[in-house]
């Protein structure tokens, strides 16, 4: 059985790290054993998906092959800066993607489950009982996130762009 608090440590928020990389050295960042992580970038901020490449880096040098879901948060906001065909690290470095609302509790369980089948090795695995959520603080556009996300699939069908990462503009 795989408890939820054996790998949440390892979950990796966008303003967290930022914050521990100002004061940990890179060559010794504070995530150390971990099983699987989670990197989430903010769909309507930039900069966050611009720092990704890095987040991955650093992470990958001190927990080698293990499972990384890439999460985009806040697609309940309609002033969203990261376009689906924008999104193209998870498929460069093979990651599994979601896009997800903390918000709206939307896809909220889809990267735990991911994180769990892999670290069971249970493509079966299924989560028995809903976690008690608090009420979702806003409703999701279900039209808009089908938009989203089948933009998100014709964009997987496209060739992967030559430039580096750290070009996003």
């Amino acid at each position: 059985m795989i408890s939820f608090t054996t790998f949440i440590y390892t979950v990796i928020l966008p303003n967290h790290l930022q914050e521990i990389t100002h004061f940990v050295p890179t060559s010794k960042p504070p995530i150390i054993h971990g099983q699987c992580a989670i990197i989430m970038f903010d769909v309507t901020a930039r900069l966050t998906y611009k720092n990704v490449p890095t987040w991955h880096r650093d992470l990958c040098r001190v927990c080698e092959n293990i499972p990384i879901v890439l999460c985009g948060n806040k697609v309940d906001v309609k002033n969203r800066q990261v376009k689906a065909k924008q999104v193209t690290f998870h498929r460069k470095k093979n990651l599994q993607y979601y896009e997800i609302s903390a918000k709206s509790n939307y896809n909220f369980e889809k990267p735990f489950l991911y994180l769990a089948r892999k670290l069971a090795g249970d493509p079966n695995l299924h989560f028995v009982e809903s976690p008690a959520l608090a009420p979702p603080e806003v409703h999701i556009d279900l039209a808009a996130q089908q938009q989203h996300e089948a933009e998100l699939a014709a964009a997987a069908s496209q060739p992967l762009p030559d430039d580096d990462d750290d070009a996003f503009e």
